[in-house]
């Protein structure tokens, strides 16, 4: 069947291959490489695998053991972080760290380490894992941790699914108090006040974000907002009401104009939010997962996600530059995430996180026009000693992900020749 990833930019041909709980799938006689399959949520062709196969681990899906005491959950690969947040937040636990979306694989999760919103206090996924058990193509069985296997837990980590599958693992969940987080929202006018929020905020609260207005003005005010877990319960739990995108239109709803509109309601809609309230986890946590399919948004040619990172010391020129040069193309970017990174180093040889500032934007698939901007984006990011997201990327040339990943070559030697996927062999060759 033709499948695609979140960015909807194209479509291949892909036969499904079951992944059973107790042997690697039986490979058939044409050979093809095959590549962990959960969700598809990835944005470029991390998790595309085009003229091969794609293991669906979406059948390893269930809970193992849970201790109480401890927090430690032992579970398979499949499952996904929604069913973990509403099993175990009632029982008083949660994901330690958790992306912008939980309609995600614990087993994606660590392929491409993911961070949330509590990096500074932390870090990425993987530093919450106990061990992991992969399952390699040719049937041998590895467990691996930060303690034993060292090698195998560092490639695997972040290792963007190209170890093996992942089929199942033990993770420490986070006690709370209740579901709901007192939060903060403040204007910002510039970068600086970004800068000074950010350093503030890291030593008190958990959880910090932005949104900075990225449309075609020069303006660099934003929102930022921080969190901390609540001692005590909202008063109206939050209803399960999906908007939802029923069909692709025509042409993107996503241009220069509705970019301009939307940033500027944006604003002032929150401006109307300042001060400190409560909010339940999952309308801080996954505000777009009440939209259903709001990736049909951008109409039939889809849309890139553009995420960079760059170091502490570099960060406040070249996120300028970097808006600057978006600015002056016309091509403006409604979903902004502007947030830093802190100093929790990460396990993962291909980790995506730094010590800086972090930049991710959404851009509609304009072609040749939208590339060019990428190329002028990607060289800032590279003067600036700085790195792609590659479970975001669908393009970024292989000599900026070699920069941008030293440890690119070690981690090679630990890639399962029997898997490949759209983004390895476009950016490792195979």
């Amino acid at each position: 069947m033709k499948v695609g990833s979140w960015g909807r930019l194209n479509y291949e041909d892909h036969a499904f291959v079951p992944v059973s709980r107790d042997h690697a799938p039986e490979r058939k006689e044409t050979h093809k490489k095959t590549l962990p399959y959960g969700m598809g949520r990835s944005y470029g062709d991390v998790c595309l695998n085009p003229l091969g196969d794609l293991s669906f681990t979406r059948s390893l899906d269930r809970f193992i053991k849970f201790n109480p005491h401890t927090g430690e959950l032992v579970c398979e690969a499949g499952v996904l972080l929604r069913d973990i947040q509403l099993t175990f937040s009632k029982k008083g636990w949660i994901l330690p760290v958790t992306p912008g979306s939980q309609y995600v694989t614990i087993g994606g999760a660590i392929a491409n380490d993911i961070h949330g919103k509590n990096h500074h206090t932390a870090g990425c996924f993987s530093r919450h894992l106990n061990w992991l058990e992969i399952e390699r193509t040719d049937g041998q069985l590895i467990t691996c941790s930060a303690t034993k296997n060292i090698a195998w837990f560092a490639a695997t980590c972040g290792g963007l699914g190209l170890t093996g599958v992942v089929k199942k693992l033990s993770i420490t969940l986070k006690p709370v108090c209740s579901n709901w987080l007192d939060t903060e929202t403040i204007v910002f006018s510039n970068l600086d006040e970004f800068i000074r929020l950010s350093t503030a905020s890291e030593a008190n609260w958990e959880y910090t974000v932005a949104w900075i207005d990225c449309g075609v003005s020069k303006k660099k005010r934003g929102i930022f907002m921080r969190a901390n877990h609540s001692l005590e319960a909202g008063e109206v739990t939050p209803r399960d009401r999906k908007i939802k995108m029923p069909f692709v239109p025509p042409v993107s709803m996503v241009n220069r104009i509705s970019v301009a509109a939307f940033n500027y309601l944006y604003f002032c809609s929150q401006k109307l939010k300042i001060g400190i309230k409560k909010n339940h986890y999952q309308t801080f946590f996954y505000p777009l997962d009440n939209i259903t399919h709001w990736n049909r948004m951008y109409g039939p040619h889809g849309f890139y996600q553009y995420q960079l990172v760059v170091p502490s010391d570099a960060g406040r020129p070249a996120i300028d530059a970097v808006l600057n040069e978006i600015s002056a193309s016309g091509q403006g970017s409604f979903l902004s995430v502007l947030k830093t990174f802190g100093n929790k180093a990460s396990a993962g040889l291909l980790s995506f996180p730094m010590e800086g500032i972090t930049l991710a934007l959404d851009f509609p698939n304009n072609g040749s026009e939208t590339l060019q901007l990428f190329r002028r984006l990607d060289a800032i990011v590279r003067e600036a000693r700085g790195r792609l997201y590659p479970a975001k990327d669908a393009r970024m040339p292989a000599s900026l992900f070699a920069d941008g990943y030293p440890q690119l070559e070690e981690f090679l030697a630990y890639r399962d020749p029997g898997i490949s996927s759209g983004l390895s062999q476009r950016l490792m060759g195979w």
